[in-house]
C-alpha cells in the first residue's frame, strides 16, 4: 500500500524500528524467565509482547489515517488515529491489570505458606537489559512523535516506558530475592504491584483523551482563547462569536462567526474573511480544517 504522506511513512519507520526490538527483547525475557525461575521476568516479557501487538496496531492506523480525503471522508482518516490511540491505552490498562493479579495472587500465596523460588542471575541480567534498551527506545519514540504531532506515536511511547518501568521493578525484586535472601523474594510481586499502578495510570490519561477527541470534545479553553485573540487581531474583524473546535487527528478544525462592518461591499467583507484565514493559517499550520462565517454587525 502506498502511504500518501510523508508523516504516516515517517512514524511507520518509527514504529517498525520498534517492533524488531520489543520481539527480540520478547524473547530473551521469555527465555531468562523460564532459565532464571522468575515470575516476575515472565510477567515482563508478557509486557514486552503486548508493546509488540500495540506496535502492530499503530502501524495499521497511521497507513489508514495517513491517506489522504476522498469523496467518502472530507475531513480525511485521521480519526483512526485517535482510535488506535484508545486501542493502546486500554492495551495498557488490561496488561496493567493482569500483572497487578498475578503479583497479587503470588503474594496471597506466600503469605499462606507458599514458597517464592529464587531467581537465577540471567533474569537480572535481562531485566537491566530491559530498562537500558526500552527508555532509549521511549525517548527515540517520543522526539519523533512530538516532531510528527501523532499521538499514537506518542502513546506507543509511553508504552514503552511503561516497560521500562516494569523492568526496573523487576530488576528491584529480583535483585532483592537474589541476594537478600528467601524472606525478600516478595519483593518480587510487590514491585510488579506498584509498577502496574504507574501503567494503569498512563493508560486511563492516554484513553480518556482519545475518547474525549472521538466524543468531539473541544479544544482546552486556553487554546480557544488564543484563537479568538489572533482572530481579533485582524483589522476590521468585530465581535469573533460562535467558536467551535475539535480535534482529527494530528489536525484541528476551527468554525467560528465574524462581524463586519454592514457598508463594506461582499468583497471588503470576503477580504477580511480571507485576512482571518490566514492569520490562523501562519499560527496552526496550512493543515487545519477552517470555515469564518461573515455577518454584518449591527
Amino acid at each position: 500500500m502506498k502511504i500518501s504522506s510523508e508523516r504516516s511513512s515517517s512514524a511507520i519507520k518509527v514504529t517498525y524500528i520498534g517492533s524488531v526490538i520489543n520481539v527480540m527483547l520478547t524473547l530473551a525475557k521469555f527465555i531468562a524467565g523460564v532459565a532464571g525461575n522468575s515470575r516476575a521476568m515472565i510477567a515482563d516479557a508478557v509486557h514486552s509482547l503486548s508493546d509488540f501487538v500495540t506496535d502492530i496496531v499503530v502501524i495499521a492506523s497511521l497507513f489508514i489515517s495517513g491517506k489522504p480525503e476522498d469523496e467518502d471522508h472530507d475531513y480525511g482518516h485521521g480519526k483512526f488515529e485517535t482510535l488506535a490511540t484508545a486501542l493502546i491505552g486500554i492495551a495498557l490498562f488490561a496488561v496493567g491489570s493482569g500483572i497487578i493479579y498475578s503479583s497479587s495472587l503470588t503474594v496471597y500465596h506466600y503469605i499462606n505458606g507458599s514458597e517464592i523460588k529464587k531467581p537465577g542471575t540471567i533474569a537480572i541480567a535481562a531485566a537491566a537489559l530491559s530498562v537500558i534498551v526500552k527508555e532509549l527506545l521511549y525517548r527515540y519514540t517520543k522526539i519523533h512523535a512530538e516532531k510528527l504531532n501523532s499521538s499514537a506515536l506518542l502513546a506507543n511511547a509511553w508504552h514503552h516506558r511503561s516497560d521500562a518501568f516494569s523492568s526496573i521493578a523487576t530488576l528491584t525484586g529480583i535483585s532483592a530475592a537474589v541476594f537478600f535472601g528467601e524472606k525478600f523474594r516478595i519483593c518480587d510481586p510487590l514491585a510488579g504491584i506498584f509498577v502496574s499502578i504507574l501503567i494503569i495510570k498512563v493508560s486511563v490519561s492516554i484513553t480518556k483523551d482519545s475518547f474525549n477527541e472521538l466524543m468531539e470534545a473541544s479544544l482546552t479553553s486556553s487554546e480557544e482563547d488564543e484563537i479568538l485573540k489572533t482572530v481579533t487581531g485582524v483589522k476590521g474583524v468585530l465581535n469573533p462569536h460562535k467558536l467551535r473546535t475539535r480535534k482529527i487527528g494530528n489536525k484541528i478544525a476551527i468554525d467560528i462567526h465574524i462581524n463586519v462592518d454592514p457598508e463594506l461591499n461582499i468583497v471588503n467583507a470576503h477580504d477580511i474573511a480571507t485576512d482571518v484565514e490566514d492569520a490562523l493559517y501562519k499560527k496552526y499550520g496550512k493543515g487545519i480544517y477552517l470555515n469564518v462565517h461573515i455577518e454584518p454587525h449591527v
